[in-house]
């Protein structure tokens, strides 16, 4: 299973390459391209995935402590977790990018506090702090981008400040 592991890192590292291969390499600013993130994740994943293997194959991983966490996946955080997912992506258009990421850390946290069995349900402390986080998370990630990159992200309003 060890080899397997090794094997699928190397196996993403050529679907993200061959996905790179139809990306645009005209250079922009400071002569770095479009396809220059891609390439360069998909190599270091290669890189990675040839030490794995060759790892498992000369010994196994080593010192590998036993798995922590339960012996069974925790299908009611994965609820949790997959509809914060699901819900940004269907909503950030009709909600904006800011509204869409708080919605979906709040519900991916109420995921991670479910799965690492720490009550959640029902505090209304612990939602108003997620909503908070999640605000003061995704608000600057937003501006970053549309105010000082120039790139569009979906907003609530047409001003680029929300």
């Amino acid at each position: 299973m060890q080899v397997a592991v090794g094997v699928g890192v190397l196996l993403t590292a050529a679907a993200l390459a061959w996905g790179a291969l139809d990306i645009p390499s005209n250079s922009g600013y400071g002569g770095v391209g479009p396809n220059f993130l891609p390439w360069l994740v998909s190599g270091v994943l290669a890189v990675c995935g040839v030490f794995l293997v060759w790892e498992a194959l000369s010994g196994g991983f080593r010192e590998l402590d036993a798995a922590p966490g339960a012996e069974r996946a925790d299908k009611g955080a994965f609820v949790w977790v997959s509809a914060g997912l699901l819900l940004n992506a269907a909503l950030i258009t009709t909600l904006g990018f800011i509204l869409s990421c708080t919605l979906c850390y709040v519900l991916a946290v109420q995921g991670l506090r479910r799965a690492a069995g720490q009550p959640a349900a029902g505090q209304l402390r612990t939602w108003a702090t997620d909503l908070v986080t999640g605000l003061l998370i995704s608000a600057p990630v937003f501006w970053a981008f549309t105010q000082f990159l120039a790139i569009n992200l979906p907003g609530l309003t047409n001003t680029g400040w929300l």
